[in-house]
């Protein structure tokens, strides 16, 4: 028997060390005690060391003008988060494990002043023994971070990074370094008593013609006394299937022939969901512990583009049979410090996505797994996730490592987020990376040609999917194909399958148009356009001079840099001097642009499979960048515009779907 209490409940406080003054009790030349830096100051539990800073003032807004420069002394501190633990946890149990399910990024844990485990990885949850060094009462609980990597950012090496950290808060185009450091997902405390389910992991498969779906449970015990484990289906708290099977220390079922009703992505149906609940029974058929999932059933089948080459991958998604044009967006975290968000935040912003017609959400890969009540809210609201594992371009060079230690390190990262996420029916496919790529002619160094499932990582990575989750698909990178990035000079050469950009455009809109109207690509899946935020953000969020709108500016510079417009907007006889003029020509020209390029793929569809706008929203306040949401939910134009193509146009169609001839 299993019971669990969430540790964000009690009182917790955070004191701030220069590194190491943490560890020794006293001064080693006067015996004096050592005091904390910063603190000690009330917390809550999850936070990012930042956000409790800014709450007890110690921090300016880093959101403001350049103050995100005075934050980076964060980072090079170590951070003490400390609790005392409750007293009736301690008695009449076997065991008593901690269980932490996002620690940021490296540090150690210590119980009543001992050290009893460290832990080095943003990506992977971490659980800890804690019953050989409780005491009978009074018992401390002390997670100390340590040193965070240097240089993760988005200019780099991509082979040569060992640190399994969040990449984007290193700086990248959207956000400048605000490098989080804390306790970033749940923490929970876990007593058991006898028998109990160690591991569990489960999936569904749906057929659409029977109407009928199957749970497929993989689980480990401790202990052996228990003699079955009984898996149950319920709908609305009805059973509807029950099934028995006898029990070991590891084991693997299936229950099927379940008559259900199907789970659809938004704008295609009801997202039905049901109840799986796992009982371990003792030999009286007591039952001696329950685990529960909710789940859906759905089918995915991924069938090829209408005269597609014969060596593209199939890029339309046939959603419970029904072709289904992808509208998506690329999700990148609400903000640079997402241990502080809540289920509020996910749901506000996930139902702006899901009223905007948005059926698909692509999780780049320089972030994280997102957290369960994400993929919660995702199935409830119908929206389709493509999770990408924690492997980025890095400019310089994209080449993802071939090191042994390092594959057998996204191997461990790879199987965690499968059998965490693979339950929900949201998610449909699993990525090994963003622009993993090397030179056109085959050189590791370079951009042009996207990796391939020949490179020994993404061996690995197909390896994996096809073992833990056998029914989702996997791509070794995004972009796929021969070729990273479409260009018009090459249309009519069958080189543009899965292809990213383009992300600006500095002509006039009538080109920006015959681009698409010619396009031949199979699937867009980052697409972008620059455009500012408004007026009254731009006025909040500086504190010196607005305009002019270039790398002069510092404001521009600080977070913008990479989208400046301001030689276009002259160009095309914008006013220097007026803010409201070159907001609206930029916003609206954002939006005109997008607009378009929703509009001519929808149109194309089945000769492609669907479109991603890079990016939904914005972490930061940027004042000029590719996001449709401001970083404080405000939507730009271009988000209502493209919100009015995505909604217009059925989702679904039922084509034939043909493959191109040999020679044709």
């Amino acid at each position: 028997m299993r019971q669990t209490f969430d540790l964000s409940t009690l009182t917790w406080t955070l004191t701030g060390w220069h590194p190491w003054f943490w560890k020794p009790h006293c001064s080693m030349e006067t015996g004096a005690s050592l005091l904390p830096a910063v603190g000690p100051i009330l917390v809550s539990i999850p936070s990012s060391v930042q956000q409790a800073l800014r709450d007890a003032a110690l921090l300016p807004d880093w959101q403001h003008g350049l103050n995100s420069l005075n934050c980076e002394w964060v980072e090079h501190r170590h951070w003490v988060y400390e609790t005392d633990l409750p007293d009736d946890w301690v008695a009449s149990t076997d065991h008593v494990y901690l269980d932490c399910a996002g620690l940021d990024f490296q540090g150690c844990l210590l119980v009543n002043g001992i050290e009893i485990g460290t832990f080095r990885n943003t990506f992977l949850p971490h659980h800890f023994d804690l019953t050989p060094f409780l005491l009978p009462r009074s018992n401390h609980l002390t997670i100390v971070f340590t040193e965070n990597p240097p240089a993760l950012g988005q200019v780099g090496f991509t082979s040569q990074f060992r640190d399994w950290k969040a990449r984007f808060y290193y700086i990248w185009d959207f956000t400048p370094r605000i490098v989080q450091t804390g306790i970033w997902d749940t923490i929970t405390l876990t007593a058991t008593t006898g028998d109990a389910i160690e591991r569990l992991a489960l999936y569904t498969e749906y057929d659409y013609v029977t109407q009928r779906g199957t749970v497929i449970v993989d689980g480990a015990c401790q202990h052996t006394g228990a003699t079955a484990v009984e898996i149950a289906v319920f709908d609305a708290g009805h059973e509807i299937a029950c099934q028995t099977f006898p029990v070991s220390s590891a084991w693997h079922h299936q229950v099927g022939d379940i008559p259900v009703k199907p789970w659809n992505p938004n704008a295609s149906g009801e997202q039905q969901q049901y109840t799986v609940e796992i009982r371990l029974l003792a030999s009286n058929h007591q039952v001696v512990d329950t685990e529960r999932r909710r789940v859906g059933f759905r089918s995915i089948d991924w069938q090829p583009c209408t005269n597609a080459p014969r060596d593209a991958e199939p890029w339309i998604c046939c959603i419970n049979g029904a072709p289904t044009f992808l509208k998506g967006i690329n999700w990148v975290p609400l903000r640079p410090t997402f241990a502080d968000l809540t289920e509020t935040d996910y749901r506000e912003r996930l139902t702006l996505y899901r009223d905007a017609g948005v059926n698909l959400l692509r999780i780049w890969s320089g972030a994280v797994l997102e957290k369960e009540v994400f993929y919660n809210l995702c199935d409830e609201l119908g929206l389709l996730v493509w999770q990408e594992f924690p492997q980025c371009s890095s400019w310089l060079e994209n080449w993802p490592s071939e090191d042994p230690a390092r594959i057998a390190e996204i191997h461990e990262i790879a199987i965690s987020y499968i059998t965490r996420r693979q339950h929900h029916p949201s998610l449909i496919m699993w990525c090994g990376g963003n622009e993993l790529q090397g030179a056109v002619d085959g050189g590791k160094v370079g951009v042009g040609k996207p990796i391939d499932r020949g490179h020994p990582m993404m061996v690995e990575l197909a390896d994996v999917v096809q073992r833990y989750d056998p029914t989702r698909r996997f791509t070794p990178t995004s972009p796929t194909g021969p070729t990273f990035y479409a260009v018009d000079s090459a249309y009519g050469q069958d080189v543009h399958h899965e292809v990213h950009g383009p992300w600006d455009h500095s002509g006039p809109m009538e080109s920006w148009q015959a681009y698409w109207d010619a396009d031949d690509a199979l699937f867009r899946s980052e697409v972008g356009m620059p455009g500012s935020c408004s007026e009254a953000l731009l006025e909040r969020i500086s504190d010196g001079p607005i305009l002019p709108a270039d790398n002069s500016n510092p404001l521009w510079r600080h977070s913008g840099s990479t989208w400046i417009q301001w030689t276009t907007y002259l160009t095309e006889g914008g006013d220097p001097d007026d803010l409201q003029v070159y907001v609206t020509w930029s916003q609206q020209r954002q939006a005109e642009a997008l607009a378009y390029a929703a509009q001519a793929c929808q149109r194309r569809f089945p000769a492609i499979g669907g479109i991603i706008f890079w990016m939904g929203h914005d972490a930061f306040p940027c004042p000029v960048g590719l996001s449709l949401i401001d970083a404080f939910g405000n939507p730009k134009p271009a988000f209502w515009a493209i919100a009015r193509i995505f909604r217009q146009q059925p989702n679904c169609v039922a084509p034939p779907v043909a493959t191109k001839s040999e020679g044709v």
